[in-house]
């Protein structure tokens, strides 16, 4: 008796292959898309941090997350949020770009549900 397998044996085995890389190859790349979109969020609100902080030194933005060489690093966060200083009463409002890009949607989808963005205004 020869000990082999059986061509019905190995394309069981082949379709059984398929049908969990076709399960799990969807999850991975949703899985990089969030990470993405993370990745933004933390952006967003490192940037967040750091302008509170500076105004709570110094009495002002002095348009930190505006220019592209301030000290404030918001170049991750501006692809998808816009930001609007205001001295006088030390408010940051960070507002959502419309803009139909899958990582920005997941990045404002997760700063919506932490109140870091979606018009969300910021007093120091």
């Amino acid at each position: 008796m020869r000990k082999a397998f059986t061509m019905i044996e190995v394309i069981f085995v082949i379709v059984i292959i398929g049908i969990l890389a076709a399960v799990a190859i969807p999850k991975l790349t949703a899985t990089r898309s969030d990470a993405k979109g993370i990745r933004i969020v933390y952006s967003l609100s490192t940037c967040i941090n750091e302008a509170g902080n500076t105004y709570m030194r110094t009495s002002s933005f002095h348009h930190l997350t505006q220019d592209d060489n301030a000290t404030v690093n918001c170049q991750n966060a501006k692809k998808c949020f816009t930001f609007t200083e205001t001295d006088s009463n030390g408010s940051l409002k960070v507002e959502n770009l419309q803009i139909s890009d899958k990582i920005c949607e997941e990045a404002q989808s997760i700063a919506a549900r932490n109140l870091l963005a979606v018009t969300h205004t910021i007093n120091f």
